[in-house]
């Protein structure tokens, strides 16, 4: 595994910012396995498959908080801004957990405005992978595959009364720089 732009996200965490992670549903598994055992906090559904991914996470080093933009929103944003308060970093998939793919949806921003955290967007990309046939195309990496894990430059939201409307358009942007930069 190789990454792009560690300097972005790096001295954050070291100095022990509160980080939001940003990445798209689909990317999520390699990115699950390159930041195991950091002590991040993962937003997860309270669906189904959200019960499976959180036990795998769990193992891999993370605390979860339940509940998605679809069921429990109110729950998992209060208990995002809680452990970003607490000086924890906290990822998000904002097109998570049915989609429409690549669609951001605002709670990232709030928690990040809210909890005093600085978002880092981060992409994966594979050059051997398998794509699920699922509203997100979940990238599977094939064993040996070469994945490239890549930091977009990290932002925070203002707390002007448009902050979170320019913070949501920051992250659209930010997320499709490195998306398009091949990361």
């Amino acid at each position: 595994m190789s990454t792009q732009h560690e300097e972005r996200w790096r001295p954050l965490y070291e100095a022990g910012r509160p980080i939001v992670y940003l990445l798209w549903h689909e990317v999520l598994l390699p990115l699950l396995w390159h930041h195991r055992g950091q002590g991040v906090v993962i937003v997860v559904s309270e669906n189904r498959d959200g019960q499976y991914l959180s036990d795998f996470a769990r193992v891999l080093g993370y605390r979860s908080i339940r509940g998605s933009s679809s069921k429990g929103a109110a729950r998992a944003l209060l208990g995002a801004v809680r452990e970003l308060q607490a000086g924890c970093s906290v990822a998000f998939t904002p097109d998570g957990p049915r989609g429409p793919r690549r669609e951001l949806k605002p709670g990232v921003v709030a928690a990040a405005r809210r909890g005093g955290a600085v978002i880092v967007p981060v992409n994966a990309q594979a050059d051997r992978a398998w794509r699920l046939d699922s509203w997100d195309r979940f990238l599977i990496p094939k064993p040996g595959a070469r994945v490239t894990v890549t930091y977009g430059r990290p932002f925070e939201v203002s707390p002007r009364d448009d902050g979170l409307a320019v913070g949501l358009a920051e992250a659209g942007v930010r997320l499709a720089e490195i998306a398009e930069a091949g990361g």
